[in-house]
């Protein structure tokens, strides 16, 4: 049977009771949009993260699209961000008509280096979005000490890192908002698509729930500026509510699955993922590297193991960011780790032959 670096059949088959249950419960309760089980996950999402508001929303591009019209952010303004991302990121930047600009990430976490993010701030610069990559937390510190002293906005970008903690905060509540994903193979994921932004400034969530329901604050009447339609779906929020009370034993079967890598492949050419200081890692996905990439990807195909990348194609080279202007070795650290990243599998319920199995054809490989 072939191994890829996802599979949700594991968890399915344990907790496939409570997910129908889930169903039952939206499809008995008469309300099929915007009913009770969006308004109670938005509240218990907002609560685990110590926030004030929650604003569910249809996928993670537009939970930050939205987070970053609801922060005031758009045609002729900067964001300064990463090239070592999911092209999301820079879609939902391009998508307010905001320009986005890049930092260079660090060698060890592939996390932005914030320490070149002041010589990128010019007076166009309205928000800075860290992207809380793989599973870490950026430095936030230094971002929140030159959000106070240039007058700019943080997004949080979370996609990657729900439950993560930098210095004891966790993910999203670092911020003046923060934009989450729960695309299937996230840390919490749903059963579809879903995302949301999370704050504590009662403007900004203001903002967010008439953006999200097509600028209306009313039935039929739009108030200021038209939104969109991006309303979470009623099922995919309770099956977030169910999953939601088991995030944290995902966690820990995430870091299970990490430290079992780490016992057999620390000996390894492999470059394995490294903790930043006062990060706690939740391992979104499992990032290693080697100069011979694709040819050890390439070779474990015959053993059936089919692994990913993420990213091949930092977004700044992309044809489609063409217009950005940047050239081939302006982020040269970016550009670097994309010839030699790629990621093992790693999801909570992976079965330890599994994991073996794939240990012991890398080892071979190598």
């Amino acid at each position: 049977m072939a191994t890829r670096v996802w599979d949700y059949l594991p968890e399915y088959d344990v907790e496939r009771d409570d997910l129908i249950d889930a169903v039952e419960t939206v499809f008995q309760s008469g309300q099929l949009v915007l009913g009770e089980s969006v308004r109670a996950f938005e509240a218990e999402f907002a609560a685990y993260h110590g926030a004030r508001h929650c604003t569910g929303v249809d996928n993670g591009t537009n939970a930050l699209k939205l987070g970053l019209q609801a922060l005031g952010v758009g045609g002729g303004d900067e964001v300064i961000t990463v090239s070592n991302t999911a092209a999301p990121t820079v879609v939902a930047i391009d998508g307010v008509g905001a320009t986005p600009v890049f930092a260079d990430v660090h060698r060890d976490t592939y996390l932005m280096d914030v320490e070149q993010v002041e010589a990128a701030i010019t007076p166009r610069t309205r928000c800075l979005l860290p992207v809380h990559l793989y599973g870490q937390c950026v430095d936030m510190a230094p971002l929140e000490r030159l959000a106070e002293k240039y007058d700019l906005v943080i997004l949080e970008d979370c996609a990657q890192a729900h439950g993560a903690r930098h210095h004891g905060r966790v993910a999203g509540s670092m911020g003046r908002a923060a934009a989450f994903s729960f695309y299937p193979t996230k840390v919490l994921g749903a059963y579809g698509d879903g995302g949301a932004t999370i704050t504590s400034d009662d403007v900004v969530d203001a903002n967010l729930r008439r953006l999200r329901y097509y600028g209306m604050e009313q039935t039929y009447y739009v108030v200021r500026t038209p939104g969109h339609n991006s309303r979470l779906d009623e099922v995919q929020a309770e099956i977030l509510r169910r999953k939601l009370t088991r995030l944290d034993a995902y966690i820990a079967g995430r870091r299970a699955v990490a430290e079992r890598y780490e016992r057999a492949l620390g000996d390894t050419e492999l470059v394995l993922p490294a903790t930043a200081e006062g990060n706690e890692h939740v391992y979104y996905v499992y990032v290693v590297r080697h100069p011979r990439r694709d040819e050890i990807i390439e070779a474990l195909r015959a053993y059936d193991i089919h692994l990913n990348i993420s990213y091949p194609w930092p977004v700044h080279t992309m044809t489609g960011f063409a217009h950005l202007g940047y050239r081939p070795g302006s982020l040269p650290v970016t550009e670097e780790l994309a010839g030699q990243i790629f990621s093992l599998p790693m999801y909570p319920s992976l079965p330890v032959e599994v994991q073996e199995k794939v240990i012991a054809a890398l080892r071979e490989v190598l």
